[in-house]
């Protein structure tokens, strides 16, 4: 059990995927401007982290492994991710009609989040057991939230800020922003 929090813990701060590993920089930098819209694109990440993992792990387990076909994993975990996102975007969209709208075209981005799909494909590298496998993409999810909700509040501060040059207003002063918060994560690799 302790290792299942540790894992969690792990790819929470030292593993995170945006801010230690740069995946998923695309819905980090575009959805990031408002709190509500990046607790929605986390809170979307973390549930498909979290069902990608229990549907490709028994695929790798099962049926890939078996049949000696492991070089289909990647095509196959994109097109399980795809329609997990497919199936997030619909109950978005019938029951959080506003959310779905503010995450617009990042929502089905998901879809190719690199990060998604290394936390499916690392713990099959791993050899990380089924439980530990959802542990790892919970946790993997729950860091990119974290990610993305610390950086709207940075950028919340930033928008606010009139003394800005004008040559770092916009990507600019927000890609040094996202180095700086990244920075901060990085206390939690030292040994």
């Amino acid at each position: 059990m302790r290792d299942f929090f540790m894992i969690i813990f792990a790819a929470v701060f030292v593993n995170n995927y945006v801010l230690s590993k740069t995946l998923g920089i695309c819905p980090f930098l575009g959805v990031s401007k408002k709190f509500n819209q990046a607790a929605g694109m986390g809170i979307a990440v973390v549930f498909v982290m979290v069902l990608a993992t229990a549907v490709t792990w028994p695929i790798q387990t099962y049926v890939l492994a078996p049949l000696e076909i492991e070089y289909l994993q990647t095509i196959a975990f994109i097109l399980v991710i795809a329609a997990l996102v497919q199936f997030v975007e619909i109950v978005m969209k019938r029951h959080l009609p506003s959310l779905h709208g503010s995450l617009g075209v990042y929502l089905p981005l998901i879809t190719t989040n690199c990060a998604v799909l290394d936390s499916a494909l690392s713990n099959i590298s791993e050899g990380y057991s089924f439980l530990h496998s959802i542990g790892n993409a919970f946790g993997g999810g729950v860091g990119f939230l974290l990610a993305m909700v610390l950086f709207a509040g940075v950028r919340s501060k930033i928008d606010q800020n009139e003394n800005i040059p004008a040559s770092f207003k916009g990507l600019p002063i927000t890609l040094v922003a996202a180095a700086i918060v990244s920075l901060s994560f990085m206390a939690f690799m030292l040994k």
